[in-house]
């Protein structure tokens, strides 16, 4: 049985940018466009007769603005939204408002400046359109032509070596997540108090965007969070976010940890890959590492998940039922990368129940 088609509604105010969106997305056996609109009202009108299986929507139109018109479609009739638009830093804060007002993702429209650029961008464009259309939305008030090799972290660094003897020093938790992360990551880390131990965290989101999200969520939660720096210190009480589009890594001097960040090709399909942090908690962490691994498509984290289960680590992923798209935790799962399955209202339990131990181990 072939299954159906993602169908897909692409709202944005440039006849040239629906037309390469449309192109892009064609070229995907597994996604129809059902049609497009030049602005909010003209979407409106569509959604009347047909509705989609996920509308890609532009931030700054004419009429009416994207989130204005995202907050009428999640309060009326949700339906998988994805954030497409050419703002980056200067419109942040733009973006951390359409995730929070229901978009499930955001993307950057497709860079068309060299050959690598339009393929590394149409791929995360498909596979976003695609992670959208599994995921569940809730009210809220108010096969490729192009085929990406799939890179795994062996392209930033060596497997981690078993058997390797570690001094003990302080615990580390290191999260991974994609869609529907951003929210996801806010109801963990407002729950953490103070005294937590350092958390190193892989948001799949694009370059630009990170620093602004830390910045809103370090307004809301009793730690620290930062968007994290090449060569700073680990510290408790401190959450840091990979940068967008570079890889974050965990190294260790002495009984320190360091944060590395590092360019590199995507891994799998990543950048920054949860594969490529985890794998270098496994390795310079060992035992005294946590490994989360959270809502979002695809299996990006699962192996470096199981690496650091089999070097020692503790290893919790998201149970489906409080997922936004049951992919990445799903994966995990099945290759036996996580110790517990846990709903996201457990996690931060588990984060300082975890802690707690690993303190007393230490005072014996």
């Amino acid at each position: 049985m072939v299954e159906s088609k993602c169908r897909v509604l692409i709202v944005d105010d440039s006849a040239s940018v629906r037309q390469i969106l449309s192109t892009i997305l064609s070229e995907d056996p597994e996604i129809e466009i059902i049609g497009t609109a030049s602005d909010p009202f003209a979407a409106a009108r569509r959604l009347q007769n047909e509705l989609p299986d996920v509308i890609l929507l532009d931030i700054a139109m004419p009429r009416m603005d994207g989130i204005t018109f995202l907050r009428k479609i999640m309060a009326q009739h949700p339906i998988p939204v994805i954030i497409c638009s050419s703002l980056t830093e200067d419109g942040s804060e733009q973006m951390l408002e359409a995730l929070e007002a229901g978009a499930v993702d955001i993307v950057p429209k497709p860079r068309i400046d060299t050959r690598q650029a339009l393929f590394e961008s149409s791929a995360r464009l498909r596979e976003a359109v695609k992670a959208a259309a599994r995921a569940r939305v809730r009210p809220r008030p108010g096969r490729r032509s192009l085929v990406e090799k799939k890179l795994t972290a062996d392209a930033i660094m060596p497997p981690p070596l078993a058997g390797r003897s570690r001094p003990v020093t302080e615990r580390i938790v290191c999260i991974g997540a994609s869609t529907g992360g951003t929210e996801a990551l806010a109801d963990v880390l407002e729950a953490l108090p103070p005294h937590c131990p350092g958390i190193l965290i892989v948001q799949h989101m694009p370059q630009g965007f990170t620093a602004a999200f830390a910045r809103r969520l370090n307004g809301t939660c009793q730690i620290q969070v930062k968007e994290a720096e090449d060569g700073e210190t680990v510290q408790s009480g401190c959450a840091y976010i990979a940068p967008g589009s570079r890889h974050m890594l965990l190294q260790r001097n002495g009984l320190r940890y360091h944060i590395a960040i590092k360019d590199g090709p995507p891994v799998s399909r990543h950048r920054p890959s949860v594969d490529v942090l985890f794998r270098s908690a496994a390795q310079f962490a060992g035992a005294n590492a946590l490994g989360i691994i959270m809502t979002g498509m695809g299996d990006d984290g699962a192996r470096g998940l199981l690496e650091m289960r089999k070097l020692g680590a503790a290893t919790r992923a998201q149970d489906e039922e409080s997922c936004v798209v049951f992919g990445m935790p799903k994966e995990a799962i099945a290759r036996g990368a996580a110790e517990k399955v846990v709903p996201l209202r457990q996690i931060p339990r588990e984060i300082m129940l975890w802690h707690q131990a690993g303190q007393g181990a230490m005072t014996d």
